[in-house]
């Protein structure tokens, strides 16, 4: 089966998350979730369904803290719960999408520091701006660029956060570098990512939809160790969450990428 170039990942992703950002508008929460191609799985029917979101561990205070069309139902898991985020600190966030995780690390962060999006579909930085107006942050900036080619100078921020993104890189082991360079000295990771707890299937790894998809770019949680520690981190810890796999289960048409794939 043939090799997939990075290129050809990159940008197949970039088109598929910006097309994202374009149709976000007029789709509502109940739209399909078993899309190959798609991560929305929000439950409709009144006050006692649980959203989306929630099942990922953001609250209902959360949720209504930002304008609609903030959240696409992207991430698998809240790295806010993980950063600890302390007033007067630079928030940069890798794959900022629509804004949904900067929005609420500035609402952290009340009226202090600094939040840095960076996402390198142009659909999703227009929106994340619109986003970001409409809530009424200054504190807040989206920068057009790749994960693997940060636009952020050298150990200028105090926390680096991520949700379901880096899974998405031909190239993870530059990412992690990257991140490392624009950290400070003590500055944290903390991300929210698909982990593969064994080998993804040949059949997948080779798929674009699999890939776009979030599971067939996951990497083993030994390699995802690895690459930090080569990057220069220290403390890793990587703590795969198994309840995740009903959730993982409906991102695609494949039946069985929760045996293979969890959030982390």
């Amino acid at each position: 089966m043939r090799e997939l170039e990075a290129s050809e990942i990159r940008d197949y992703v970039r088109e598929r998350y910006g097309a994202l950002a374009a149709q976000s508008d007029d789709a509502g929460c109940c739209r399909p979730a078993k899309s190959p191609n798609q991560k929305k799985g929000c439950a409709c029917g009144g006050a006692a369904a649980t959203t989306y979101a929630e099942k990922l561990g953001y609250s209902e205070d959360d949720i209504a803290s930002v304008p609609e069309g903030a959240d696409l139902g992207l991430g698998c898991g809240n790295p806010l719960a993980l950063a600890s985020i302390k007033p007067g600190e630079t928030v940069l966030d890798l794959g900022s999408g629509a804004g949904f995780d900067c929005l609420l690390a500035a609402r952290q962060l009340k009226g202090t520091g600094r939040v840095i999006g960076v996402d390198m579909a142009p659909p999703m930085i227009t929106k994340a701006r619109h986003n970001a107006a409409k809530a009424g942050f200054a504190n807040v900036e989206f920068r057009l660029g790749e994960i693997e080619h940060l636009p952020v100078a050298d150990g200028s921020v105090d926390l680096i956060i991520s949700n379901c993104v880096i899974n998405l890189s031909p190239e993870k082991s530059q990412v992690y570098r990257e991140a490392f360079r624009v950290l400070k000295p003590g500055g944290r990771l903390a991300i929210a990512d698909v982990v593969a707890t064994q080998p993804v299937p040949e059949k997948l790894r080779h798929k674009l939809a699999a890939i776009g998809a979030c599971v067939a770019g996951a990497a083993l949680v030994d390699d995802v160790k690895a690459m930090l520690l080569a990057a220069g981190f220290a403390r890793v810890d990587v703590q795969p969450r198994e309840n995740s796999r009903r959730i993982v289960a409906e991102w695609t048409e494949w039946k069985d990428v929760a045996d293979f794939v969890v959030s982390a």
